[in-house]
């Protein structure tokens, strides 16, 4: 669902912009130490030191300090926010918590302290995306508070920029999420093809459909397979980017796009399907950063790719034991049917490989709970043949708020995944565990050499409650991250 919040300028000094705008509420940013912010309401009955002595406040991110001020004329709540250090994973973290606190509220005003371009753009990221919220509902009974209406910024010189580009960074990320939170009910892999038909009708992108009888003569076999034992037969998805200033580089996003994952015939427990309308969430990653590619000015070459596939048991449904022959003539053994992403990844990265020549390649995919195990939920499993691309995926996730560990690619454990009748394994058969290590080799085999990077977003893609930015159910992780790196000089 769209971001309902608005971002405006207010000016100047932030008391006075909440009389002047009728705001229900005014926020004021605390930094650690003994100094109260100035621009305090006039007839408050205390001071903002007594305020925030009384609570105990310490100016931390997220921490916020309540207290009724007259301000215009008008009862109103004045907000005394922490902001940590202002860098911007602090102040993501307070508009996240001041946007939380607004629900309800027409308008508030927030005081900004004196922050870099990144900072402000990160501010405006987290209060966005902490409003956000996904339901089908028939009416407003259950609802709760609305979004926070408008956000108003009163600082003194405001980077439109810097604001502009949080507004498209939290747009990319809410749009993953409702990729992702939309129920299997509709969200086939047709689906998903007319929803990316819609972002490049929006954004200029270039875009192209391969259907089932596309996919047959192209050779595109690991598609093929995990879709057999749905109705709703597999799509690859590819959108172009080619913004006239162009730096010659060429990028090629593959994104994971699963529309539903029952495990097909190696068939989950009940309880392991309840989150796997989100097992797209890596497909849904790369459409967003797609559609906001013109928005935030990058000027490399994109090409994304989304492998979609509806993964279900039945008569016609991929077996164990079964062989496939991937886009470019490579086999795969399957010797578990819910090993299926990486499958369709395969045939998406042999086919960038061979026939769309890019300087990178990086895959985004919901792929094994192993690297859950491994990461827990906040962090995504990187790896990549190229210290560089490594280094600076990294640092884009830092600066993101979408952080990455990097994870090694072991080859001694390679030949855990040969088999005794095709080139690979979809799963590794000697005992050596590691299974998020072993996903990403049988990845590697299929990227032709080219400098490549793997993110396994199995964590972090989902969350089960709200905390900060974060809103339960699909988090968009990798929209942000992608982005921030697509805009970076080339690694």
């Amino acid at each position: 669902m769209p971001i309902q919040t608005r971002v405006r300028d207010a000016g100047g000094r932030p008391v006075e912009a909440a009389a002047s705008l009728g705001a229900q509420a005014v926020a004021l940013p605390v930094r650690p130490g003994p100094t109260a912010p100035a621009d305090a309401p006039p007839e408050l009955p205390f001071s903002l030191d007594e305020l925030l002595a009384l609570h105990g406040a310490k100016g931390e991110p997220g921490e916020i300090v309540a207290a009724p001020a007259r301000i215009g004329g008008e009862l109103c709540e004045l907000l005394l926010y922490g902001i940590g250090e202002a860098a911007p994973a602090d102040l993501r973290k307070a508009g996240a918590a001041l946007a939380r606190r607004g629900r309800g509220r027409d308008t508030l005003v927030a005081g900004l302290p004196e922050t870099s371009a990144d900072g402000l753009a990160a501010f405006v990221e987290g209060a966005l995306l902490a409003g956000y919220e996904f339901t089908i509902r028939s009416g407003d009974e259950g609802k709760g508070k609305a979004p926070l209406g408008t956000l108003a910024l009163a600082t003194e010189a405001a980077d439109a920029r810097a604001v502009d580009r949080g507004v498209a960074l939290a747009r990319a990320a809410a749009r993953a999420r409702d990729l992702a939170n939309q129920p299997s009910t509709d969200k086939g892999p047709s689906w998903l093809a007319d929803r990316a038909a819609d972002i490049a009708a929006e954004a200029g992108l270039g875009l192209r459909v391969l259907g089932e009888k596309e996919l047959a003569k192209g050779g595109f076999g690991g598609l093929l397979a995990v879709g057999s034992g749905s109705p709703r037969p597999p799509r690859l998805i590819e959108l172009t980017y080619a913004p006239e200033d162009a730096d010659g580089r060429h990028v090629v996003l593959v994104g994971k796009g699963i529309t539903f994952d029952s495990g097909g015939l190696s068939l989950k427990p009940n309880e392991n399907m309840k989150t796997m309308k989100t097992d797209m969430a890596g497909g849904g990653a790369v459409m967003a950063v797609m559609g906001a590619l013109r928005d935030l000015g990058v000027r490399s070459r994109v090409t994304g790719l989304v492998a979609a596939a509806e993964n279900m048991p039945s008569g016609s449904a991929m077996r164990p034991g079964d062989v496939i022959t991937h886009f470019g003539g490579r086999t795969s053994e399957v010797l578990n049917t819910d090993a299926e992403g990486r499958l369709v990844l395969a045939d998406a990265l042999a086919y960038a490989d061979a026939e769309l020549d890019p300087d990178v390649i990086v895959d985004v995919a919901t792929l094994t709970g192993a690297a859950k195990v491994a990461l827990g939920l906040r962090h995504g499993a990187l790896y990549a043949t190229d210290d560089d691309l490594a280094a600076a995926l990294t640092a884009a996730g830092r600066a993101a708020g979408e952080p990455l560990w990097r994870m090694p690619l072991i080859d001694d454990y390679r030949p855990a995944i040969d088999s005794d009748v095709a080139d690979v394994s979809n799963i590794e058969r000697r005992g050596f565990g590691g299974g998020s290590i072993m996903a990403a080799l049988f990845l590697r085999e299929f990227a032709g050499g080219r400098r490549w990077a793997h993110l396994d977003v199995a964590g972090p893609a989902r969350a089960t409650g709200d905390d900060a930015e974060i809103t339960r159910g699909a988090t968009g992780f990798g929209a942000r991250l992608l982005l921030t790196w697509l805009g970076a000089p080339p690694a």
